[in-house]
């Protein structure tokens, strides 16, 4: 943030010191024609900088210049999943609300590991009895879970809501979907690749349940996610719905995309890429039993029309509801708009067995 600052700063200055020497540098001759070019050039590049670096705090996209630049060649040690190695607490710092804390989740039976942030209300720690139901949250591509906490206040939201008795206390479990970055995996188990769909639906939840007081039953878990998130938790929860019982797509999409990010996700199982085709499921598998809630726009969403023929597609017992704003582009700020809704929609579905 300080850097973005100074980057901010230093255009301002550029610019007005362009105001200032401009007319110094009027005339005609070599040097009056560079001092303007590099005027100009100076300008230019320290506005690029400056709202290159806005982009990538809003989005995500780098976490260091060495990550920029390709040039991080840190390793960590690898860890072999199984027992005794579950779920590790990295930071646990408190929050309006509860408390959220950095966690490691190993993968018993994919291998992969993945960081994520956990949000325990402080009901939590009032009732060290109690079980509670618990929410995946997900990113878009490439994705920051923090963004989940400093671009769609996630607690901050189930924690208000909580306290205006709209909902029980839940438990948050927020992640990104790109578990081998910087592939986009889409959530697919990949044919000789990594088991990305299997790690969240069992490798995820195992971590969880075995480390907080979570239930464990579908009727339990929810999954809420946005873009590539929102399409993660789709079809999650139609393709594991003993794991998941309801699920929320903020913008999400029906079908996998496969682009120079993914590479090839399917390695030619034609069987593979049409089970991970929610319009195929919905049309050629026995319908789920699970509650989704699908948003879009009419305007500025491209996925508008597709939502609508997904909608139209479910049939019983698996039930859709829809959030469909006037207008509104592919951002947290449309997200935003739907939370409000779609948050308290997910926590009130979620139920934990006496």
């Amino acid at each position: 943030m300080g850097l973005q600052l100074a980057a901010a700063v230093l255009a301002l200055a550029a610019f007005a010191g362009a105001v200032w020497a401009w007319p110094r540098l009027a005339g005609r001759g070599v040097p009056p024609v560079l001092g303007r070019v590099g005027v100009l050039a100076a300008c230019q590049v320290l506005t690029l900088v400056a709202l290159g670096l806005a982009v990538n705090t809003y989005y995500g996209f780098y976490g260091s210049w060495a990550d920029l630049l390709g040039t991080d060649t840190g390793t960590a040690q690898i860890v072999m999943a199984g027992a005794g190695a579950g779920l590790r607490v990295l930071d646990s710092r408190p929050v309006a609300g509860g408390r959220v804390e950095q966690v490691v989740m190993p993968g018993p039976s994919t291998g992969l590991s993945e960081e994520a942030y956990v949000f325990l209300p402080s009901a939590y720690f009032k009732d060290r009895q109690a079980r509670f139901p618990a929410i995946l949250a997900l990113t878009g591509y490439p994705g920051d879970p923090r963004n989940l906490m400093t671009r769609m206040d996630l607690p901050g939201r189930l924690a208000k809501a909580v306290a205006q008795r709209q909902v029980k206390p839940a438990i948050l479990v927020m992640m990104r979907p790109s578990v081998v970055l910087p592939r986009d995996t889409e959530c697919v188990d990949v044919p000789g690749g990594p088991q990305v769909q299997t790690y969240f639906a069992q490798d995820v939840k195992r971590d969880v349940t075995a480390h907080y007081r979570v239930a464990p039953g579908r009727e339990s878990w929810g999954i809420l996610g946005g873009s590539t998130g929102g399409y993660c938790a789709l079809k999650l929860a139609m393709s594991h719905s003993d794991a998941f019982s309801v699920a929320v797509s903020l913008s999400g999409y029906f079908k996998t995309i496969i682009d120079g990010t993914t590479g090839d996700l399917f390695r030619g199982d034609k069987a593979l890429e049409q089970r991970n085709d929610l319009m195929w499921r919905l049309a050629n598998l026995p319908a789920p039993p699970v509650k989704v809630l699908v948003t879009s726009s009419r305007k500025g969403e491209s996925d508008y029309a597709a939502t609508e023929r997904f909608l139209a597609a479910v049939r019983p017992p698996m039930q859709a509801s829809s959030l469909i704003l006037p207008s509104g582009g592919h951002n947290f700020n449309t997200w935003n708009r739907e939370l409000p809704q779609a948050l308290p929609w997910l926590a009130q579905q979620l139920t934990v067995p006496a």
